[in-house]
């Protein structure tokens, strides 16, 4: 049976198609004398599809034919999915493009309900708790979904939604933060190149891989790692509605989907056919029908990004506390 949506969505394109139809033929088969009468079919041809098309987005439009909105957070985490000079990894997520996504699906009216798919191992800090803060704005039942990774930024990500489901394998959990530097002080020794320190401010130059760490450095830099974490435990906290002692406990261990369900870690284990039930029933209809949000972005952006993901060599969900990325911090 086809529902009113439906008819509607068909009445405006078939609308849309007579009326440009009758506009080709006015213009340039009846109306121009000079035309040969193949050119003028041809010119009412392309009118014809020029007017399916606008046709089909204004139905579209007055008639989306979804109700729950999705959005996919897929691979590393960063701010602009790897614009920078290295690439974070072939299938990043841009953070931005993300939070765009879930502001323009809380506009559209005719989404009831928010779908964040994870499957992301984390990445970098401010771009995942913009992701989460996204969510956590969406007016709405938020709901989480993982079927392979939710890990770290991921699982911060999660913290802004109502509830999360994933699958008895599901890799979840790794709730902390990591910070690297790599100490290239010997090699450079070896090859007979020397460290010379021109900054302005005592630990402008922490990290630096070319000098040994000294000892307030390290101090330094575990210092901001240790108040990412607690703020990592406090979002966690609040939004899973955990102890925050219990989420030191876990000391960033994954778990699989079932154990993490024991602990409180994730709601509910099932399927993404039972997820789709359960979002029917929540909001009392037959069933759902899911919609994709996908980012505007322009053509030369998407070639851009393209042309990152071919230079893709190495590393994944890495974010720089200095400019020259000599310190390296990632959930």
């Amino acid at each position: 049976m086809v529902s009113a949506e439906g008819l509607g969505r068909l009445a405006i394109v078939g609308i849309g198609a007579a009326v440009f139809a009758a506009v080709g033929i006015a213009l340039f088969v009846v109306y121009p004398a000079t035309l040969t009468e193949l050119l003028g079919v041809l010119l009412v041809l392309v009118t014809l599809v020029f007017g399916l098309r606008i046709a089909s987005n204004i139905a579209q439009t007055l008639f989306p034919g979804y109700d729950v909105a999705e959005v996919a957070v897929d691979g590393p985490i960063s701010r602009d999915g790897g614009g920078g000079r290295m690439p974070t990894g072939p299938q990043s997520t841009p953070a931005d493009d993300i939070v765009e996504q879930i502001d323009r699906a809380d506009e559209d009216g005719s989404v009831d309900a928010l779908l964040v798919k994870l499957n992301t191992p984390g990445g970098e800090v401010v771009p995942s708790d913009d992701i989460r803060l996204a969510a956590e704005r969406f007016d709405g039942p938020t709901i989480a979904y993982t079927t392979d990774v939710c890990a770290s930024g991921g699982y911060w990500i999660a913290s802004g939604c109502d509830e999360l489901w994933a699958r008895d394998g599901s890799i979840v959990g790794s709730i902390g933060v990591i910070g690297s530097r790599v100490n290239a002080s010997d090699l450079a020794e070896k090859v007979g190149l020397s460290y010379e320190r021109f900054a302005a401010g005592e630990y402008k130059d922490a990290g630096t891989p070319l000098k040994e760490l000294e000892e307030d450095e390290r101090e330094y830099l575990q210092t901001l790692i240790d108040d990412y974490y607690e703020t990592f435990v406090d979002r966690v906290s609040d939004g899973r509605d955990l102890d925050e002692e219990f989420v030191r406990e876990t000391e960033a261990r994954i778990y699989l989907g079932e154990e993490a369900h024991e602990m409180g870690l994730v709601d509910t284990i099932g399927t993404r056919r039972d997820l789709e039930d359960e979002l029917a029933e929540r909001l009392d209809r037959p069933e759902v029908s899911i919609e994709e949000f996908e980012p505007e972005r322009p053509l030369m952006a998407r070639l851009g990004t393209g042309a990152q993901q071919v230079a893709y060599a190495f590393g994944a969900g890495i974010a720089g506390l200095t400019d020259d990325r000599t310190f390296r911090l990632r959930l």
